[in-house]
């Protein structure tokens, strides 16, 4: 089992961090993973994306050229990878920030209203967690548990506060669907 992922959006949406939250995850379940960022403009308002291959076998490259998933925040990103998404893949949007609607018919398109979720919680900037969760769901890849240890992991400094809104919007994220995957 292979799964190849890409999340974009605008630099300070939390999508560097998303991958490397990924990629954490997938060492702590004893899987093998790559991480591969690649930033325009490397401040906030600038694009970034990052690829993640999470799989039970060796990873030989670090690319993604065609995901299983994409992981889209803006919508700048949308027209970019739309069109790779494998046919029968996953796109997940945040709706809150893209108006237009994804034009593919044979993959699995799920709008999500992030970042008015994230609102809800209390912090616009958890948008990335929301979306995460809903990851985690929709794909069976990994637990939520295992993403809440990774954030730690990631937010070393973060204090017990926020790390407990980061596990919330993981959470109200991954609940968004029910028992369906």
């Amino acid at each position: 089992m292979t799964k190849e992922i890409i999340i974009s959006g605008f630099g300070g949406q939390g999508i560097v961090s998303s991958g490397i939250i990924l990629a954490h995850a997938g060492l702590i379940e004893d899987k093998h993973v790559t991480f591969f960022p690649s930033y325009g403009a490397e401040m906030r308002g600038g694009t970034a994306n990052c690829s993640v291959v999470i799989s039970s076998e060796p990873v030989a490259s670090p690319i993604v050229a065609t995901p299983d998933v994409v992981i889209i925040m803006n919508e700048p990103s949308l027209a970019r990878f739309e069109m790779a998404v494998k046919p029968g893949g996953l796109l997940l949007y945040n709706q809150t920030l893209i108006k237009s609607k994804p034009k593919r018919k044979d993959i699995t398109v799920m709008p999500i209203e992030a970042n008015v979720l994230a609102e809800e919680l209390g912090q616009g900037r958890i948008a990335n967690m929301v979306m995460l969760g809903v990851f985690a769901k929709k794909t069976g890849l990994l637990s939520l548990r295992t993403l809440k240890n990774a954030q730690r992991k990631r937010y070393k400094k973060a204090n017990d506060e926020q790390l407990a809104l980061n596990d919330k919007a993981l959470e109200k994220g991954y609940g968004l669907f029910g028992n369906s995957k």
